[in-house]
């Protein structure tokens, strides 16, 4: 068997554990989206992130087995990070928010239907939690009477 035979069996063996991983996360994700009264829609996007940074993973693994020296391959994804870097700079807020919905998402302090108080200096609020998005948290106010 010559060296490109076996190069060619170890992607494919990678390609099947690939394909597999991203059954078991999904299977997973579907999960904790319905034991947590999560919106569909919030997973999908979870699942988006989860399944780029798959791919990302699978992407370099191909890569190594096809003889890219990790050397090389650590300069090109440090240049290609420090490009996103400051190319995103600006956009860092999103970038914080993309993190904790995604961390929101896995750890679930709050579910849609709780009552949440934010404690602010100037402006308290407390309403019970109507949806959760990617950016945002929307909250549906009790209704004050005077």
């Amino acid at each position: 068997m010559d060296n490109t035979q076996l190069k060619i069996i170890e992607t494919v063996i990678v390609i099947v554990l690939f394909a597999l991983m991203l059954f078991v996360t999904t299977k997973l994700l579907n999960k904790t989206v319905s034991n947590n009264l999560l919106k569909k829609v919030r997973g999908k996007i979870i699942k988006k992130v989860i399944n780029l940074i798959n791919i990302l993973i699978l992407l370099i693994v191909i890569l190594i087995i096809w003889g890219v020296d990790q050397s090389e391959l650590a300069v090109f994804l440090g240049s290609l990070l420090t490009v996103l870097g400051i190319a995103l700079f600006a956009q860092w807020s999103i970038l914080s928010n993309i993190t904790s919905s995604i961390t929101i998402f896995f750890n679930h302090p709050v579910k849609l239907g709780d009552t949440i108080k934010i404690i602010d200096k100037d402006y308290e609020t407390e309403g019970r939690v109507s949806d959760i998005g990617i950016f945002s948290l929307f909250l549906k106010q009790k209704k004050e009477t005077k």
